[in-house]
């Protein structure tokens, strides 16, 4: 019983890191490489649900540290995320992440000014455009649903 105890935790140990992190990189290598858009979707959605996660689990850690069951909640919750049977990080995004961005009329300009650009298309060349610490900020404040007790970012938001 002891050796069978010790594989179970030892399966329990990387079944985070393979279902968060290893298959997520796998897939979204794929994504880019494949000619359709929606697997692009998919997996830019997980990586930026997982890394809001991430922050959020950080900032909560003195909460988190009491429910013993959280790893494994966050495990289900990833699965779901990343499972393509599920498609749970589009889904979130298309229904709360998208609607808080659009609520806010961010996306609005962000598309006009997209629209008016020059658009390449899946098959094309792609160019990274990075992203500013002030932009950054402002998507983390709009999505986030601790904004009134984050003053940290009226530092980088001016025209809420």
């Amino acid at each position: 019983m002891g050796r069978l105890w010790t594989l179970a935790t030892h399966l329990h140990s990387l079944a985070g890191p393979v279902t968060m992190l290893l298959y997520p990189l796998y897939a979204s290598v794929m994504a880019i490489e494949s000619t359709t858009k929606v697997d692009d979707e998919q997996w830019l959605a997980y990586w930026i649900l997982y890394s809001f996660l991430t922050l959020m689990e950080m900032l909560l850690q003195p909460i988190l540290k009491w429910i013993p069951i959280w790893y494994d909640v966050k495990l289900v919750f990833v699965a779901w995320l990343v499972l393509p049977q599920f498609r749970g990080a589009a889904f979130i995004y298309e229904k709360f992440v998208r609607e808080q961005i659009w609520k806010h009329g961010r996306a609005g300009r962000a598309e006009n000014r997209a629209s008016t650009s020059h658009h390449h298309g899946k098959g094309d060349s792609k160019s990274v455009q990075f992203v500013g610490l002030k932009k950054v900020t402002l998507f983390i404040y709009l999505i986030t649903p601790f904004e009134d007790s984050l003053p940290f970012f009226s530092l980088f938001v001016q025209n809420k």
